[in-house]
């Protein structure tokens, strides 16, 4: 047995020599994935206190309780900062990783005013939630957009891996993967959630709900790394309903204020606002909500 082993280790070692690119041999120190998960862990903590804790949090303990996972998650993310930017510079100045921390604590009030709407318009939209307190401890969207909010902060940092490993972290946990560089508006709800993307530079308006299945993308991506920084998602405007299974591609892709997406639609160009767009089979029917009432079918359509 050791003999083999000891055979198994020559030849592992061997292909760190002779397979290059995936290895971080006497490189710099990456952002810890465990660490950055139990931070993860952390801040649902802080930012729904009892929801997330084994025991309840009473009101008289709440000062002492909140400061303490305050300074625990700023000690612990400042050395994940320090990792991060040491990338771009091997001494990471102590002060910028403190400013980004301080940066991004200092958000988290509005981070939770932000998940508040979030609840609000799971509750409103979802006739099957029972409460508030179901969708904040049992619904898998709630903790993917909270995560994806306070990672947004530190993308905003132009902090690198931290936010990504953050919003993944999410992803591996819940099946919805948003992208810490998409904007997402408030009172946003992802009912169900499985199989959910949101790609990076997607923009998301206010009063959106999105189903399972969908797909915010880029058209293409054979640009590859000649691509980055440009915007290649699409926009939603506020108030707008997108059904199971619909892919919307394009960074020119707009959908107007007020639409409603149906299932299984492949979109790759923009709608007005007040758009109806149905899939009948290969093609797409775009009808003006506005002339649904009281007219024939064919004066619906745009």
């Amino acid at each position: 047995m050791e003999t083999g082993l000891g055979k198994i280790t020559e030849h592992v070692l061997a292909s760190y020599g002779e397979v290059g690119g995936i290895n971080n041999i006497d490189g710099s120190n990456l952002p810890s994935k465990r660490a950055i998960a139990a931070i993860c862990e952390d801040l649902l903590q802080l930012l729904f206190p009892g929801f997330h804790d084994q025991e309840p949090v009473h009101s008289e303990h709440l000062k002492r309780v909140t400061g303490y996972r305050i300074r625990s998650i700023a000690d612990r993310l400042k050395d994940e900062v320090c990792k991060s930017l040491r990338l771009g510079n091997p001494k990471c100045p102590e002060r910028e990783a403190e400013a980004v921390v301080l940066a991004f604590l200092e958000a988290l009030p509005a981070i939770r005013a932000l998940l508040q709407t979030d609840v609000k318009a799971a509750f409103d939209g979802d006739p099957a939630a029972a409460s508030i307190d179901e969708i904040i401890v049992s619904y898998p969207y709630i903790e993917a957009v909270a995560i994806q909010r306070a990672a947004h902060c530190l993308y905003g940092k132009h902090l690198p891996l931290v936010p990504r490993i953050m919003t993944e972290w999410a992803h591996s946990r819940t099946g919805i993967d948003i992208h810490p560089g998409a904007q997402l508006g408030a009172h946003f709800f992802i009912d169900h959630g499985t199989g959910v993307v949101i790609g990076e530079t997607s923009t998301i308006g206010a009063h959106v709900k999105l189903y399972q299945g969908v797909s915010l993308i880029a058209k293409s991506l054979a640009g590859g790394q000649a691509l980055r920084g440009v915007r290649r998602h699409p926009t939603v405007e506020e108030h707008v309903t997108i059904y199971a299974g619909t892919t919307v591609m394009g960074g020119d892709t707009v959908i107007g204020a007020g639409s409603t997406i149906g299932a299984n639609v492949f979109l790759t160009h923009s709608i007005p606002p007040r758009s109806l767009v149905l899939s009948e089979g290969q093609e797409l029917r775009i009808l003006d909500k506005d002339k649904r009432e009281g007219a024939e079918w064919a004066d619906w359509v745009i």
